[in-house]
């Protein structure tokens, strides 16, 4: 199997994948590498030794592991909340009354023994060893009991450790220093590759990372690809020679791009994830993750994430183009693909970071969209046509809906060895004479007449019936047969030779970056088609793939119009296959409201933003459920104890205040409250935060974080 792009894709002997037919003109020589790259300045060179010998956390979804220090949990219950200069003064106040007790304790433990026992007269080293057996378990005790009460162990942590441990310098050595200098030098990239017999390319990659032109994304895709050698020692001569012959640009992306023009967010390749940005050091979140950076990967992603939140909060900017990056740069790696879908005038990137650009309604559009492209088989393809032709209102109708799609792709198919196009569809669907006596006359030319008469008899029978699916679906297919959208979804006879390549959905086995702009301003009822069918053909694909090797990603801004009953149930199935999505909306009241809560339950992540509507909040606050905290009630009561003399002096006392002596009563009980209320999400949430829960595809979870995303 070749190395152009699908090499490494694969860990066994599975059947290789061509290279993909809807890319023209890929290129043979690698181009120059972009300007920026994490972990260097721009322009300068990408220090690879130093990048792997960082340190790394894992095992803690949702946790930036990239140089992350662990943050340490608090010894006792409670010590985050005492203020610095409280639990100084505290400590300081049992230091001093520790040691009176200490040096006034020892020398009246001595007295008293000398009431039984003639201490006074022992010799100088008796009486030496005497005060340390009194003293020492004084010493012991005492500590163990002013210890406790001034918390010394907390101090310590706090302040002291911290304070010595800044009395040792830790320089990091230069890059340069050579391969005795413990840390950054000893890091070998290629190790596992020395010992294969072909050295030519391993000392070709040594001179490159040298130069610093063997990049993030360079290293993980070369490393995939020795994978797939480790896992099929006969393509290893093959591997070599690549690897001699083009360095750091071997085993290269179909496009072969090596990086992005720029990055917009923070990425650890290694790891797979990209920097969202802080979760906030506050109770509310665990201890774990305060003060940690916020991140993404596909393990956490393959559960598919929800995010909630009006217009101008930044789900796109601080949210959706940071996934689409992440995962685009893992396709130049070889080890993911992305489908993202937006309205066109949507920043989710230049159209220079995707493979694919369709963007029907516009004419300089390069690509068009395979209506039937999400599988070969005809009625899963026509079923899928039909659900993302009906209106959400009509939904009760879509089981009719798809048997008449069907009855008529179905036969078409057969007798022509193409879907029909729009217009030839468009024609079947209302029963045009001409048009069935054409599908009548070429199913009987290619013999199928007798398979498919019964399908064909079924239609007939409902032409013409004013609850006939097939007038409403023609009608609806009207909204993309217009002159805009010429040549950009299947051509119909008199078309063919005249369109723009279509891209199908199918093609989710090759590392590819797919971008679809919808024309929600032009043509806004056939973009809410199109995002359905979009996201419908991803779901059906992705499911259905064979090599589930390529994390498949899609990524939704503005889900609201793209999510159907087929998507929600798709969105579980995604979980098992490698795969996963990400889908923003401005309100769940965008939605049906039978879709809400099965959408809600269908999500492994779940994400607020500030000034979602408290309905929408009631959702995310019973999801996150209830925690147990201690609720104290003061209770205030004028005080009237004691005798003559005592209420003398409290009525004078509150003469003089202007208020009555009053007492206080206070009862402490635990109580259930809410994780985050509805409230608070709708209403005290900072500008640019977000409240996030978080599930792997392993199921570890991770409660609702507090995160800055600006940070």
């Amino acid at each position: 199997m070749g190395l152009d792009g699908t090499y490494g894709q694969r860990t066994g002997g599975e059947p290789p994948v061509s290279e993909p037919p809807f890319l023209p003109g890929a290129r043979k020589d690698p181009p120059p590498r972009p300007p920026h790259s994490p972990g260097r300045p721009t322009g300068g060179p990408f220090d690879l030794r130093s990048w792997l010998a960082t340190p790394r956390v894992g095992g803690i979804p949702g946790v930036y592991g990239l140089g992350h220090v662990p943050k340490r949990q608090e010894t006792e219950p409670g010590s985050a909340a005492v203020p610095g200069r409280t639990l100084l003064a505290r400590g300081a106040l049992n230091l001093v009354v520790a040691w009176v007790v200490f040096w006034y304790g020892g020398a009246l433990l001595l007295k008293v023994i000398s009431l039984f026992w003639p201490v006074y007269g022992l010799s100088p080293g008796a009486f030496v060893l005497l005060q340390l057996v009194v003293s020492v378990p004084l010493l012991l005790i005492l500590v163990r009991i002013f210890g406790r009460m001034g918390r010394w162990k907390e101090v310590w942590r706090r302040y002291a450790a911290p304070a010595l441990s800044r009395l040792v310098t830790h320089e990091r050595p230069e890059p340069g220093d050579g391969p005795g200098v413990p840390g950054v030098a000893e890091v070998d990239p290629w190790e596992g590759m020395r010992g294969a017999g072909e050295q030519a390319g391993v000392w070709r990659l040594d001179e490159e990372t040298r130069r610093g032109a063997v990049g993030d994304v360079d290293y993980v895709r070369i490393r995939r690809a020795w994978q797939g050698v480790v896992a099929d020692p006969g393509r290893l001569r093959q591997f070599a020679e690549e690897v001699a012959g083009r360095g750091g640009a071997a085993c290269a992306h179909p496009s072969a791009a090596r990086d992005l023009d720029r990055r917009w967010a923070e990425h650890d390749l290694l790891a797979r994830q990209v920097r969202l940005g802080v979760a906030q050091d506050v109770p509310k979140n665990p201890v774990t993750h305060r003060g940690a950076g916020f991140a993404l990967d596909p393990a956490l992603l393959g559960t598919s994430l929800l995010a909630v939140g009006p217009a101008g909060t930044g789900k796109s900017a601080l949210l959706v183009r940071p996934v689409a990056e992440a995962l685009c740069l893992q396709a130049l790696a070889n080890t993911a693909c992305v489908v993202v879908v937006g309205a066109a005038d949507a920043d989710l990137g230049p159209d220079a970071s995707y493979d694919v650009v369709i963007a029907p309604g516009d004419p300089d559009s390069a690509y068009g969209l395979d209506l039937y492209g999400a599988t070969q088989n005809t009625d899963e393809a026509a079923a899928r046509l039909a659900d993302a032709l009906l209106p959400d209102e009509l939904a009760l109708r879509a089981e009719g809906a798809r048997a008449t799609v069907q009855q008529v792709v179905g036969p078409f198919r057969a007798a022509h060895g193409r879907h029909p196009g729009v217009q030839e569809l468009r024609d079947l669907l209302l029963g045009e004479a001409p048009a069935w006596s054409g599908l009548y006359e070429a199913l009987r030319a290619a013999g199928r007449l007798e398979a498919h008469r019964h399908d064909l008899q079924q239609r007939e029978r409902q032409h013409g019936r004013a609850d006939d699916p097939g007038t409403l679906l023609a009608d609806r297919l009207a909204l993309l047969d217009r002159p805009a959208f010429a040549g950009c979804f299947n051509p119909s006879e008199p078309e063919l030779g005249r369109e723009k390549p279509p891209f199908a959905m199918r093609a989710l086995d090759h590392p590819l970056r797919v971008r679809v702009k919808l024309p929600e301003h032009s043509h806004p009822e056939a973009a809410r088609m199109l995002a359905r069918l979009v996201v419908a053909q991803f779901v059906q694909a992705a499911c259905g793939r064979q090599d589930r090797s390529l994390f498949a990603g899609l990524v939704v801004d503005d889900a609201a119009a793209a999510v159907d009953g087929h998507t929600v149930r798709g969105l579980q199935r995604m979980r098992g296959a490698n795969a996963g999505a990400l889908l923003t909306l401005r309100s769940l009241a965008d939605l049906p409201e039978t879709l809400r809560t099965p959408l809600f339950g269908a999500v492994g992540c779940r994400m607020a933003f500030p000034g979602i509507a408290p309905w929408d909040g009631r959702l995310f606050a019973e999801a996150w459920g209830t925690v147990w905290v201690q609720e104290k009630a003061v209770t205030q009561t004028p005080d009237t104890s004691g005798g003559l003399l005592r209420r003398s002096a409290r009525a004078f006392r509150g003469l003089l205040a202007g208020t009555p002596v009053q007492t206080e009563s206070v009862t402490t009980r635990s109580v259930e409250r809410q994780l985050w209320s509805p409230s608070d999400l709708a209403h005290a949430l900072p500008t640019g935060h977000a409240v996030v829960s978080l599930t792997s595809v392993e199921g570890a979870q991770v409660p609702p974080l507090l995160v800055d995303l600006r940070s």
